[in-house]
């Protein structure tokens, strides 16, 4: 469970945000993240300050964005959440989460209640990245 620092894939990021609760990667039309260990992550406390952000930097409400959560440390998350990211008008062309236990793919089925898309669920970092980079190219065609 190498974090994105540490792989091929780094080269390609546009942006990198730092914060104390997670790294956030930003690429041609995808988002990945690595939320940190112990994290209690809420939208108040971490995912409002990511998404404003990211739209900022990306300019757009993230509805052409995909998101990837690179799921390497063991956090866990406020899945009802998902609701106050509707509630402030952004969006999502995809989600998708990394996972390297059975235990991360548990919280998707409680996150999936309240995210209005699938989550795509992935076991490795390479598969998630080819299916966001589709989803972008998907996007460009329309």
């Amino acid at each position: 469970m190498l974090s994105l620092k540490n792989t091929r894939f780094y080269s390609d990021v546009i942006k990198e945000l730092n914060y104390p609760f997670a790294d956030v990667y930003i690429f041609e039309g995808y988002v990945l993240s690595e939320i940190k260990e112990g994290v209690v992550f809420s939208w108040e406390d971490h995912a409002k300050k990511m998404a404003e952000d990211v739209a900022e930097f990306a300019q757009t409400d993230g509805s052409e964005l995909v998101y990837l959560s690179h799921r390497i440390h063991s956090y866990s998350l406020k899945p009802m959440d998902w609701l106050y990211f509707y509630k402030n008008s952004f969006s999502l062309r995809g989600y998708g989460v990394i996972g390297y236990n059975s235990f991360s793919f548990l919280n998707t089925v409680i996150e999936n209640l309240f995210f209005n898309k699938k989550i795509r669920r992935f076991n490795d970092l390479e598969t998630a990245i080819q299916w966001a980079e589709s989803k972008v190219l998907v996007n460009i065609n329309e």
